[in-house]
């Protein structure tokens, strides 16, 4: 290769590269024939008691965003399945300053499992640490 040329091709695959890892499966549930496993759960929706902005709530867009309230700060995040467990990831919350004793489980948020209308959310160390119904 002549020397001219790595400069201007080394920026070229660097961005094709970036651009490649940039690809979005979030929401995405594996299809039962590839991986042997059960078609996955129904996740789409809100949970939680949306009408009341102090209880906690999550809304799962069918584009693999999550977004909701834990009752005193915003969440916001990205979500995958594969049967019955969600995954949650890259999520952001703000930091209100809440009202003395208010808990803020949800924020802690990193998989659920859905059992019908029942969303069990557990944290990084695989803890129960709430429910959310549809």
């Amino acid at each position: 290769m002549r020397p001219a040329l790595v400069p201007v091709l080394l920026p070229a695959l660097l961005v094709v590269l970036l651009l490649g890892a940039c690809g979005n499966d979030a929401g995405a549930s594996p299809d039962p024939g590839e991986s042997g496993g059960s078609p996955a759960a129904d996740v789409t929706g809100a949970w939680g008691d949306v009408e009341n902005p102090d209880a906690p709530s999550l809304d799962f867009s069918p584009d693999g965003r999550v977004s909701g309230t834990d009752g005193c700060n915003r969440l916001m995040g990205h979500w995958s399945i594969s049967g019955n467990r969600v995954s949650l990831r890259d999520m952001a919350t703000t930091l209100m300053a809440c009202p003395p004793g208010m808990d803020t489980w949800l924020s802690a948020g990193a998989a659920a499992d859905v059992d019908g209308s029942t969303l069990r959310i557990y944290n990084q160390a695989g803890t129960e640490i709430g429910v959310l119904h549809r």
